[in-house]
């Protein structure tokens, strides 16, 4: 076939890579107004070592996706950035002894030249890390716009903490009851935190759901299911012997007369305020330390028993004026609602639980349709809609109206209103920690919290060894006399500095707006060049970040329109979820021992193996079992490529070939393009392997280096291009081009020569073959039918009759049953 030595990557790998290195060629062009821009975004690495297979997999489709659209003429932005503050860091610099800033960097160091090795065709003259002071200033700058609109506020409030992190999480971060770093069961303590008011934007958050045309529903339905949004009644209960009333929130305002007993979270103040000075005191700070040792998890868990205790106190029910009993219990979270809620046992099935266990009144005021069915009898909570009954003047009206009714009423008394609520909480963004962005906030006696003026931006971490960076339950900053005492920016005495560090949640809530103008330095990002770049074209990542990252930056970019800094409300519009990577269906850990290193296969395969491999092993949002893919078949084929290529340039084409061959050629560019589009990858690297076989019979029959031949190897590495740049930049110098291939336009094909050559279609009828017809090999299913239905024989065989059933195998055979009589 061809006088090519054999297709050795690590040679001819090494060789592009300093050139791309040199060159710059993936550099985006700000200036450029005669090109669409298309902005490829991954979702930036974490630097704790090395690449792994996860970012492997995931930085291959997204290079897929901007060589791709460059081809096709776009003026691509794919930047390239880490998110470099966070606990791993901090941890990996106490066990070390040293500055995170030293580790952190050496392990960008190390990615970045991964990176590189990988191919990916980053933009690195806009690379940056979030530790950065250039960065965080913006961070912070940020943070005080959202002060100033009173977006940013400190509280005390009750906290998700991790005894082993020695720091607060927020709601997002506690998987399971576990701290999502290091798997610690997390307990509540009692803290003043910093928090962003996310619970401003939640109707907004909900609203512009219809701008994330290009995201899963799976990840739209996790969104909103977070956000939670409600519709129901505030309801006024005035407490016995207490003038401050305390208000519910339900969804369920028609069951009001069924109210039997009044329940507040632990954590509620009126608990301690009831028990105070009472034989119950004891005994609720017993239940009480029980309550906080539990995840909220295990305290919303419908299958475990409810516990509760009896604080004395009394609410009055504003609909009939009972007295009913309040009761603490435990599936009742502070941190939703009001932390009060009134029970309902008969319509409430957890309510409906704990009146069981602590022998409560269960009153029925929904009938249900089946009187079998009705709670005070039956072994459950009713919880459908019914007829109205034991509800005063509201009896025998449907539980919708009754809802409607009583809600006006409350209304009216001043005893209710409708509203709507939202399961979000605000967003706790406070951290115990040395290595995150500062709060720039400055804490003085006379003047309260003041805002660190934007002329002394960035508060910059200290820098240096000899820091004692071990956690103690405060910021490591708050040991560091020099940096915490400061004057007040006002009046000029003596203050603090706030020492608790951001949530690493922070940074990448606004990254992608820097990587459109990164070296500014008067401001977070040029307006003009966000507008210019941004929405982004295509996010890709983890599912992992469905909620956090994903809602936080939503936020940001709704703040961010408020203020006048961009001309949308949406960042992403188009989102593409990879799924993870396995080994023998576990996930890949060093403590499992099942770590397979992208640079062990670079070193021994290349890049290039590495990438088709991981593309080919299944559709993207799937997830992929190492222990299932071949990389050593995937490096094989590359040798084919890399064979058949050889043979077309070893001189001009001699005839032009096989007709079939450029037919198949113009379908396989025609169906590849289509699977581009649609995130494909698997399916397009099978159709250019056909291609690549088709080419080598051709070649086997008719004689090397034909027409056709060289116009399906140039089509197959044009194709292969985004998916395996190194070996498809060599072998297209190669065959004398002297532009690069990724710089060369994404191949066309004429529709005519795409419709693939004719085949014969066999119409039966019970079976029985009645007629043929020859038709296109891509004919569509109903082109068939239609066909088979027109045919004179199988009209005749079906006697004049409709079919009862048609079975459709394009396009090759049709096959009616005839229906009986």
């Amino acid at each position: 076939m061809s006088p090519f030595e054999p297709y050795d990557p690590c040679t001819i790998e090494p060789k592009w890579q300093q050139v791309w290195d040199a060159e710059e060629p993936y550099r985006a062009d700000d200036s450029d107004t005669t090109r669409p821009t298309f902005y490829a975004l991954d979702m930036f690495a974490y630097p704790s070592g090395d690449l792994h297979m996860g970012h492997a997999e995931a930085f291959s489709i997204g290079d897929a996706i901007a060589r791709y659209k460059a081809m096709c003429g776009f003026n691509v932005l794919h930047p390239v950035g880490w998110d470099a503050f966070g606990l791993p860091a901090e941890n990996a610099a106490i066990k070390r002894g040293i500055h995170p800033s030293e580790w952190t960097h050496a392990n960008i160091a190390v990615q970045a030249a991964t990176f590189r090795r990988m191919g990916i065709s980053f933009d690195w003259t806009r690379r940056y890390n979030t530790c950065d002071p250039e960065f965080y200033r913006w961070t912070q700058w940020l943070f005080l716009r959202f002060f100033e609109r009173g977006l940013a506020y400190r509280k005390a409030a009750s906290a998700n903490w991790c005894p082993s992190c020695l720091t607060v999480l927020a709601n997002e971060q506690v998987i399971g009851g576990r701290c999502e770093r290091c798997d610690s069961v997390v307990v509540k303590r009692d803290l003043t935190q910093w928090f962003f008011k996310i619970t401003d934007y939640a109707q907004r958050l909900l609203d512009d759901m219809d701008q994330l045309t290009g995201w899963s529903d799976k990840v739209v339905t996790m969104q909103r299911n977070w956000i939670g949004r409600s519709e129901g009644a505030e309801v006024v209960f005035q407490i016995k012997g207490r003038s401050e009333p305390v208000t519910v929130f339900t969804t369920r305002p028609d069951t009001l007369f069924g109210a039997t007993f009044f329940l507040l979270a632990p954590e509620h103040p009126l608990c301690r305020e009831l028990v105070a000075g009472t034989e119950r005191e004891a005994a609720f700070e017993e239940f009480l330390q029980g309550v906080r040792s539990k995840s909220e998890i295990e305290r919303l868990a419908s299958e475990r028993t409810k516990e509760g205790m009896f604080l004395g106190g009394y609410a009055v029910n504003p609909v009939n004026g009972e007295e009913i009993p309040i009761w603490a219990a435990d599936y009742v979270l502070f941190e939703y609602g009001t932390g009060a809620v009134m029970a309902v046992p008969a319509h409430d099935e957890r309510d409906f639980e704990f009146a069981k266990a602590y022998g409560l009144p269960i009153r029925t005021v929904i009938a249900p349709p089946d009187p079998s069915m009705d709670p005070e009898v039956a072994p459950a909570a009713y919880t459908g809609e019914g007829s109205t009954v034991n509800s005063g003047p509201y009896d025998g009206l449907p539980s919708l109206e009754t809802l409607r009714r009583i809600t006006a009423d409350l209304e009216a008394a001043g005893k209710g209103k409708g509203t709507i609520a939202y399961r979000l909480r605000d967003w706790l963004i406070s951290r115990q920690r040395f290595w995150g962005c500062p709060i720039p906030i400055i804490r003085c006696p006379s003047c309260g919290e003041v805002a660190v003026p934007d002329s002394d931006l960035p508060v910059r971490l200290p820098e240096g060894s000899g820091l004692d960076l071990a956690p103690k339950g405060q910021s490591p900053l708050a040991a560091i006399p020099e940096w915490v005492n400061v004057s007040c920016p006002c009046c000029g005495k003596p203050a603090t500095r706030e020492t608790d560090t951001m949530d690493t949640f922070v940074d990448s809530s606004w990254y992608f707006f820097r990587y459109c103008s990164p070296r500014e330095t008067e401001r977070p990002f040029d307006p003009a060049l966000v507008a210019k770049w941004m929405p982004v074209s295509q996010y890709t990542g983890g599912i992992e970040h469905a909620i956090l990252h994903l809602l936080y930056s939503r936020f940001f970019t709704k703040v961010c329109f408020d203020l006048g800094l961009v001309p949308f409300t949406e960042p992403f519009p188009n989102l593409l979820n990879q799924g993870m990577v396995l080994m023998a269906g576990a996930a890949m850990s060093k403590s499992r021992g099942n770590i397979v290193e992208p640079r062990s296969i670079i070193d021994t395969l290349g890049a290039d193996t590495l990438r088709v491999t991981m593309l080919f092993a299944g559709p993207v949002d799937a997830d992929v079992d190492w222990a299932d893919v071949s990389p050593a078949g995937v490096n094989r084929w590359l040798g084919r490529v890399w064979r058949i290529a050889g043979a077309c340039a070893e001189g001009p084409a001699a005839g032009p070939g096989p007709e079939s061959l450029r037919r198949l050629t113009h379908h396989t560019i025609r169906e590849v393009t289509a699977d581009y589009e649609r995130f494909r990858f698997n399916t397009a690297v099978a159709k250019l392997m056909t291609l690549a076989n088709a080419v080598i019979e051709a070649g086997r029959g008719d004689g090397a280096g034909t027409q056709a031949e060289r116009q399906a190897v140039e089509a197959l590495l044009l194709m292969l291009a985004p998916m395996a740049p190194f070996i498809t930049e060599e072998l297209w110098r190669r065959l004398g081009h002297a532009e690069s291939v990724h710089r060369a336009a994404w191949p066309s094909f004429d529709p005519g020569l795409a419709a693939l050559e004719r085949v014969t279609c066999v119409f039966q009828v019970n079976g029985k073959v009645r007629d043929r017809a020859e038709v296109a090999a891509d004919i569509s299913e109903e082109e068939l039918r239609a066909m088979a239905l027109s045919s004179e024989r199988v009209r005749e065989s079906l006697g004049g009759k409709e079919p009862a059933k048609v079975i459709v195998v394009a396009p090759k055979l049709v096959n009616l049953v005839a229906a009986r009589g």
